[in-house]
């Protein structure tokens, strides 16, 4: 005689907690959808209307909610503005230090890479195919752009041929907060090896005050010392703080 064990029969399903269950998911999914297309469309809006008047803050939401959901894009906003202070050293800030921040993922940082390349070379096509001194705004938008926000000096040298056309554009040196190595042999060699007529030379002020040192106003004069001796021009050096860059050209140290 078969005996029925009822603790090994299989159990009935459950199939309308289920359905609830999934209903439910479906009800929040459809909720945060839709708060995230109300966020977007009231910054899309002043976006549209002010777009030089958006905060940082909030053109900085903006473009979070595109890769994070909407109850993520304002909290997420405030950390970084708190961290880094405004918008262009969010951007650029490095992977190492965005990991920090609570809230960051790989999508995020994508976004931020992707706009600040594209910010480059925006900027970096408005100086080819014409004459650099005659776009002297374009250059100094160029130069702002890339080195305006960065956390530690770099020293670039821009190479131009006779007609000051550009040839190549080139970091020479990487530093620290306040120190950048500059070695004026090396950037004369390169200049002879791209047949370079004259040179640009621009380094950035992390501390936002592009007031020269002197072993800045130094260290120029012997670049240019040495550039004479080859018959190559150097028409300016030019130091980029936050929001505002020095000549020395303008400011009679060349």
């Amino acid at each position: 005689m078969m005996q029925h064990d009822m603790h090994s029969m299989p159990q009935p399903l459950n199939l309308f907690s289920q359905i609830g269950g999934d209903r439910h998911r479906t009800i929040e999914d459809q909720k945060a959808m839709a708060l995230k297309a109300e966020q977007r469309t009231r910054l899309m809006v002043r976006f549209d209307q002010i777009t030089q008047a958006m905060t940082d803050h909030e053109l900085l939401e903006l473009l979070l909610l595109r890769v994070v959901p909407a109850e993520m894009a304002g909290p997420l906003s405030d950390h970084l503005m708190l961290q880094f202070g405004d918008f262009g050293k969010i951007i650029s800030a490095s992977t190492a230090r965005l990991r920090k921040v609570a809230g960051m993922n790989d999508a995020v940082m994508r976004e931020f890479r992707i706009l600040e390349t594209s910010a480059r070379r925006i900027a970096r096509s408005r100086l080819l195919d014409r004459p650099l001194l005659s776009s002297w705004q374009a250059v100094l938008d160029y130069c702002h752009t890339i080195m305006a926000h960065r956390e530690t000096e770099q020293f670039r040298v821009l190479f131009l041929d006779r007609k000051n056309f550009l040839i190549a554009d080139e970091v020479q040196g990487e530093g620290t907060v306040d120190h950048v190595p500059v070695y004026p042999r090396e950037i004369l060699r390169r200049a002879l090896e791209l047949n370079a007529s004259a040179l640009l030379l621009v380094h950035n002020h992390p501390s936002g005050d592009p007031t020269p040192s002197q072993s800045d106003i130094t260290m120029t004069q012997t670049i240019r010392s040495a550039a004479e001796a080859l018959s190559i021009t150097l028409h300016d050096h030019i130091i980029i703080g936050k929001s505002c860059e020095l000549s020395f050209r303008s400011a009679g140290l060349l």
